[in-house]
């Protein structure tokens, strides 16, 4: 087996710099895992405009260079420079430009922005996402070729970057630099709206530099797909062995408008690996991290800092102390039941489906309250508000994020409700079993790795009678058999210890980087 020294890291989000979604705690938690393994690993993602690099610590390099960034009958360059820092072992560049300097956000206009061009609307994808992605990748090949490194691996993280491999496999400058390097694509969301394809064939061949036949064999459902572009020259995977199974296999894959197949028919196999969790970022031993009132240890089977927690979080309702909107302010019956949920409301979640079961459960007169933190379309905040309004000593609706809030929201729940449509991994679940607080999912994607009865609860067929029945379960039980809860609290712990710390997960992509090498035009094992 060939001893992997060197790592390159292409990525839009990293944790402590800047983040969106899931991805940022994947590319960090991944990257420092590595460099405890003895790996060198540098990641490269854009210096956006919120950021300000000397205060994350980071200096610039005096290292500025042009990359080819044609457009269709328009040859161009654009200038970049480099910042370097070092988070926790780990080595990282950003990327100085001005395409990334003028954004405010990650991916989407922000409300500054609009309200200096109208044509920004707040939420909208930038114009230039598709620009924006290629500079980053031809950047990091670039800065390579500078440094003289050539990485054994290249992982690239999302549909950002997935053009990489293609890249360095097809175009001149890079090709003959890069035969030793393999590469890793990993798919973290492969929804349509995720693939950052581009409809605009000429403009595609420009930008990226490719020749046509690349382009014209990357196509899907007509548009130049950058996973189907890279996947030729990687190892690709996904965040879950499930949700590879479902791309692949079944219907479900309808929601990505059959890139699974696509990839299956090209001979591609899509691997699964389950993202990891720090336990200890989620350990409510240590409530001063947290930012609890009190502590607990449910390995113990003490949890009277949980009911400190919940106390603390119906007050903070009640007396709207928060720094979110709040809907509803549910009395503290301290012997019912907590149902929360802390998500994107949107299809997607699932959460047009808990609304409908919310509604239907408290209308017939069930004994329970619910907590929900999060923001989404506006349909279905509207459900929830109006179940806010007509329940508010049962239900509070809290519309926006906050970090500390969601820590105090898993301390204090009892359950804690995915009931998603899709999931490609899922970590909230992992959180809050951490924090003593049991899921209850639907059987689909990431989300299989809860077992009924084991370590939460599962329904599998999406309508709110099944949804409702999985949440009843969980309540006879909570009523009925309270050191059964402890139990199943305790067997979700260490399983979380005994497969899913990223120690643990770093294996299996050491695996895939193996794999990758296999694919290399020339090796030197």
């Amino acid at each position: 087996m060939f001893q992997i020294k060197d790592l390159y890291t292409l990525t839009r989000e990293y944790r402590d710099i800047a983040g969106a979604g899931g991805l940022k705690d994947v590319a960090q938690e991944l990257s420092e895992a590595l460099v405890r393994k003895g790996i060198k690993v540098t990641v490269f993602m854009p210096r956006y405009g919120f950021l300000d690099p000397e205060k994350l610590g980071f200096w610039q390099t005096g290292i500025y260079f042009s990359v080819d960034m044609d457009y269709a009958h328009e040859e161009r360059r654009e200038d970049v420079s480099l910042w370097q820092g070092e988070l926790n072992g780990v080595r990282i560049f950003l990327i100085e430009a001005d395409r990334y300097a003028e954004k405010l956000g990650i991916y989407t206009y922000t409300e500054e922005e609009e309200k200096r061009e109208p044509w920004k609307k707040k939420g909208s994808a930038h114009f230039d996402y598709f620009a924006m992605n290629l500079l980053l990748q031809k950047t990091a090949l670039c800065t390579a070729i500078y440094f003289e490194e050539k990485p054994e691996i290249i992982h690239c993280h999302d549909g950002h970057t997935a053009c990489t491999p293609a890249l360095a496999r097809e175009i001149m400058g890079f090709r003959h630099y890069f035969p030793y390097s393999g590469f890793l694509i990993t798919i973290h969301n492969a929804g349509l709206g995720y693939h950052q394809d581009v409809a605009d064939l000429p403009f595609a061949k420009a930008n990226t530099g490719l020749p046509w036949w690349v382009i014209n064999d990357s196509l899907l459902n007509g548009s130049f797909n950058p996973f189907l572009c890279g996947a030729k020259y990687a190892v690709i995977n996904t965040v879950s062995e499930q949700y590879a199974k479902e791309l692949q296999e079944t219907d479900l894959d309808a929601h990505t408008g059959w890139l699974g197949h696509a990839l299956k028919e090209r001979g591609i196999k899509l691997y699964g690996i389950t993202n990891g969790i720090t336990p200890e970022d989620f350990d409510p031993r240590k409530p001063e991290k947290l930012g609890l009132p009190a502590g607990f240890d449910p390995l113990k089977g003490d949890f009277s800092g949980k009911k400190v927690c919940r106390k603390e979080l119906l007050h903070k309702i009640k007396e709207r102390d928060l720094r979110v909107k709040a809907f509803g302010s549910p009395d503290d019956r301290e012997n019912w039941p907590l149902l929360t949920a802390i998500s994107r409301l949107t299809e997607q979640k699932g959460i047009n489906i808990l609304a409908q079961t919310l509604r239907m459960l408290y209308e017939q007169g069930e004994e329970f309250l619910t907590v929900i933190l999060g923001t989404g379309t506006p349909e279905i905040e509207e459900s929830l508000i109006s179940i806010a309004r007509d329940f508010p000593d049962r239900m509070a609706l809290l519309l926006g994020y906050d970090p500390k809030l969601a820590n105090l929201i898993y301390a204090a729940g009892d359950f804690f409700v995915i009931p998603s449509n899709y999931e490609p991994c899922g970590l909230t679940d992992f959180m809050a079993q951490l924090m003593g607080n049991l899921p209850i999912v639907r059987h689909t994607g990431g989300l299989v790795k809860v077992k009924d009865g084991f370590n939460g609860f599962v329904y599998v067929e999406q309508k709110p009678e099944e949804l409702a029945g999985a949440i009843l379960r969980a309540f006879e039980v909570y009523r009925k058999e309270p050191a059964r809860i402890k139990q199943m609290i305790k067997q979700a712990i260490e399983h979380i210890y005994e497969k899913y710390t990223w120690d643990k997960v770093s294996e299996k992509y050491l695996e895939l980087y193996q794999k990758a090498l296999s694919l290399r035009p020339i090796s030197n094992d």
